[in-house]
């Protein structure tokens, strides 16, 4: 046992190791799932769930907790690509008048369309985002819709597997926000301890590109390093998590980058 847990803080720091030479800087979502191909074309091949509960690490009292409920799935694969769709909704708690008091809703919507080259997969992105108020008033609407490339690739070296994805869209409508250009990488490192056992660190980033006459500020960038455990079960996994994250525009009016740390849960069903 004790080997064991020696092994596990070893594997558990080399992951971190990678994701903070990784980082580039952001808010995160859940990478989208990379599939190899069918043999044949197959309608509505995959389907994958995760949730989440984020403890954070922050003074102010509208963030307290970051969760999220995500649906992830194929509605047709044709081999040489895929139709999918993605839908995200984020509920951001604070304590501000009750223990657990929703400050913020926010929903994620993609549409995408793909093309398989080797290991390699390069989508069509057309993405939604909506931010609301929880139980507060909202003066004005926020939102933007963006299109563009999304590049996907997973590859092992030795043990460790590697997953990369990286974006790039144009902002074609929007409310409220100044944002022109989204621009993202995303890379996980994981490793198996045992058959069910395994460590991850990761590292997300994005930068945003503003039209600087709408409120006077430059280009704005964020990160996130994550490192976890991650338990596999017959019908899902169980990751338990560390990180640290710095987030661009984490309220919806004030345009204000914040940073914390945090640790929570999160359940995938795959």
């Amino acid at each position: 046992m004790r080997d064991f847990i020696g092994s596990l803080r070893l594997r558990a720091a080399i992951a971190a190791c990678v994701t903070l030479f990784a980082i580039s800087p952001a808010a995160a979502q859940q990478p989208q799932g990379i599939t190899e191909a069918p043999p044949t074309a197959e309608f509505f091949p995959r389907f994958d769930f995760n949730m989440s509960a984020v403890k954070l690490a922050y003074p102010d009292q509208r963030f307290s907790w970051d969760t999220h409920w995500a649906g992830d799935f194929d509605l047709f694969d044709y081999v040489h690509g895929r139709v999918g769709f993605i839908g995200d909704y984020q509920a951001l708690l604070g304590s501000e008048y009750r223990p657990f008091d929703p400050y913020q809703s926010n929903y994620l919507l993609e549409a995408t369309g793909s093309m398989r080259s080797g290991k390699t997969e390069v989508l069509g992105v057309l993405s939604h985002v909506s931010r609301h108020m929880g139980d507060r008033f909202k003066p004005v609407a926020v939102a933007e819709n963006s299109l563009g490339p999304r590049v996907m690739r997973r590859f092992t070296y030795g043990d460790k597997t590697f997953e990369v994805r990286g974006d790039v869209r144009k902002v074609i409508a929007r409310a409220y926000v100044d944002y022109t250009w989204l621009s993202s990488a995303d890379l996980i490192v994981r490793s198996d301890l045992r058959p069910r056992v395994g460590v991850y660190g990761r590292a997300f980033g994005q930068t945003i590109a503003v039209d600087k006459t709408i409120a006077g500020r430059d280009r704005q960038s964020g990160g996130r390093l994550e490192a976890g455990v991650d338990l596999r079960g017959a019908k899902g996994d169980l990751e338990l998590f560390v990180g640290t994250e710095r987030v661009v525009d984490a309220d919806q009016l004030d345009r204000l980058p914040r940073h914390w740390t945090f640790f929570g849960f999160r359940l995938l069903r795959n």
